[in-house]
């Protein structure tokens, strides 16, 4: 096993985590982030944050100390840190990809061009405190 590689325990754990922070729902027909299609796109999609989740699984671990998994990934997901965001970022990146809950959400699961999606026009007045603010930035030379 190299370094980068999640035991079985890590992955027996983020699968849990994974279900944990986002769990099927039968009122709007959509898988948890468990789901065997959704939890194999977070498990290929670690890739550079592979070491963050790690470290979010190892504290898991710790939290968990053999028992009561439930209580653990609640107090793990209420924790700050780069490493529970990094997991949270990971997991719902990879949820809000299956095409099953963009239809849900009402959308058609497709790429956004070359047809590109239809955004409604809204009150551009609301930019204007923006707009009378002073310049932030110094121009290049």
């Amino acid at each position: 096993m190299s370094d980068t590689d999640l035991t079985a325990e890590e992955i027996r754990d983020l699968r849990l985590l994974a279900g944990t922070m986002i769990p099927a729902s039968e009122e709007f027909d959509v898988p948890g982030a468990d789901d065997a299609a959704i939890f194999a796109d977070i498990l290929g999609s670690l890739g550079r944050d592979r070491g963050q989740v790690r470290a979010a699984l190892g504290r898991f671990a710790d939290l968990s100390g053999g028992g009561a998994p439930d209580q653990a990934a609640a107090a793990l997901l209420a924790e700050p840190g780069p490493a529970v965001a990094t997991l949270g970022r990971v997991i719902l990146q990879c949820y809000y990809r299956d095409d099953r809950v963009i239809r849900s959400l009402g959308l058609e699961p497709r790429p956004p061009f070359p047809r590109g999606h239809i955004l409604e026009q809204g009150d551009w007045s609301l930019l204007d405190p923006v707009r009378a603010r002073p310049k932030l930035w110094r121009d290049a030379p």
